[in-house]
């Protein structure tokens, strides 16, 4: 049975409707058919039911966009900032601020309006011991409308020790990130040494000793080939594990219950370092079970490339609740330093644990980013913003969010503290 197919185009140069009628019926003989009728009114109810299709899919609306579920709607408002002033504390200078963590329960109800941060010191044991602050932030007013960061004021100092009690040599560490645990412990990131041949770690340290409890696993691809002189693998000097956040929601009492944490490095491993492409960096995904934690994922993310920027890279996580996660990328170029805070979902991203490298690579589904808020339009001046945590909830309801920053030990640069509201829309 031989076909044809009688096509037209849909639509003529003058943008008028023309029709196309598709048929397919086997080769007939005119003469000598009987059925010759039947056939034609089919073929002409089958070509005006094609008309009316044709018309109504040309008239009717484009269909409505998807909305991406993947951002539950977020916002962020700007409240007010504050500059520590130069101070040293029990004899050591107050500085090189590079994380933060906020303590639910360090402050008495009895001062509602005061409440208690760590905020941990990336000084490598040379100005002082290797450390973390108590921080005590206190709010202006408790009117939903006029919420400011009053003061903030050191109340105390906490040395990092080895799990064998003694404190790190100069130069032996160099701690970036601090988050806290609900089992009485700060979870510390450290970028390690590359050129001294120190590795970096994942670390728990007891709250009131600063007593090392132990450290995460951390794949062999982390960890600074130093074979030859050219490394070939592992995070780079200065540019390794910055960010850590521990969710909230799986916070429970005495810290029974398992919990999730999450960390990043600041910039690409040496092994997936494409100076051409995007910037790829790892974010690591950990279950604390007990004394067996486990990693559980490790994801692609991209960092958002700044024109005319000397530095840039990812300083800072926070989950905020219902699998959403903020981060704090920080950049420093001709106009001096800028931040933007992302929204992440890292629900559909692809598990990159078994990639060795990532150059060459474009199967691989990233984090998905929002940007959220971009602070060099807040009109103040910016400094090396490197902590970031969630904070109490505000009188209006919305959670607070605190950012400082790592004045670098420079007398020309700032400790600043940066107060916004976080508000969800369910």
């Amino acid at each position: 049975m031989s076909q044809r197919w009688h096509k037209s185009k849909l639509f003529n140069k003058s943008n008028k409707i023309k029709i196309t009628v598709l048929s397919n019926y086997g080769h007939l003989k005119t003469l000598g058919d009987p059925l010759r009728g039947l056939r034609q009114r089919i073929l002409r109810l089958f070509s005006l039911a094609l008309i009316l299709l044709t018309v109504c899919t040309a008239c009717a609306p484009p269909p409505a966009v998807a909305k991406d579920r993947s951002f539950p709607e977020m916002s962020l408002e700007f409240l007010g900032e504050y500059e520590l002033p130069k101070m040293n504390f029990e004899g050591v200078p107050v500085g090189g601020l590079s994380g933060i963590t906020y303590d639910p329960k360090g402050i008495s109800a009895v001062t509602s309006k005061a409440y208690r941060f760590y905020a941990l010191s990336d000084d490598p044991s040379e100005n002082g011991e290797a450390r973390f602050y108590s921080l005590r932030l206190d709010l202006t007013s408790s009117d939903p409308g006029n919420i400011r960061l009053k003061k903030v004021t050191v109340d105390g100092v906490t040395s990092l020790k080895k799990a064998d009690g003694e404190t790190f040599s100069w130069g032996s560490i160099n701690p970036e990130g601090i988050a806290l645990s609900p089992r009485n412990s700060v979870f510390v990131a450290n970028e390690g040494v590359t050129h001294a041949g120190i590795p970096p770690f994942l670390g728990e340290f007891d709250l009131k000793t600063g007593q090392m409890r132990g450290k995460l696993p951390i794949p062999k691809r982390y960890i600074p080939d130093t074979s030859d002189e050219k490394q070939q693998q592992g995070v780079l000097e200065n540019l390794g594990f910055e960010s850590l956040s521990i969710d909230p929601e799986t916070f429970s009492p005495g810290g029974l219950d398992p919990f999730r944490l999450f960390a990043a490095t600041e910039a690409p491993l040496m092994q997936d370092l494409d100076p051409e492409k995007e910037k790829k960096l790892r974010l690591l995904h950990y279950v604390i079970v007990d004394k067996t934690p486990q990693l559980v994922s490790e994801n692609l993310y991209n960092l958002d490339q700044v024109p005319l920027t000397i530095l840039n890279g990812l300083t800072e996580l926070v989950t905020v609740g219902g699998g959403q996660i903020l981060s704090l990328e920080r950049s420093f170029g001709l106009s001096g330093y800028s931040a933007r805070i992302y929204q992440l979902a890292v629900g559909a991203a692809t598990d990159t644990s078994r990639i060795q490298s990532f150059k060459g690579r474009v199967a691989v589904e990233p984090v998905k980013k929002k940007l959220l808020l971009d602070l060099s339009e807040l009109g103040i001046p910016l400094y090396n913003l490197e902590g970031m945590t969630l904070g109490p909830q505000l009188p209006d309801g919305s959670k607070s969010v605190v950012l400082v920053s790592d004045d670098n030990f420079d007398e020309a640069q700032k400790t600043q503290f940066i107060l916004l509201s976080l508000k969800t829309k369910n």
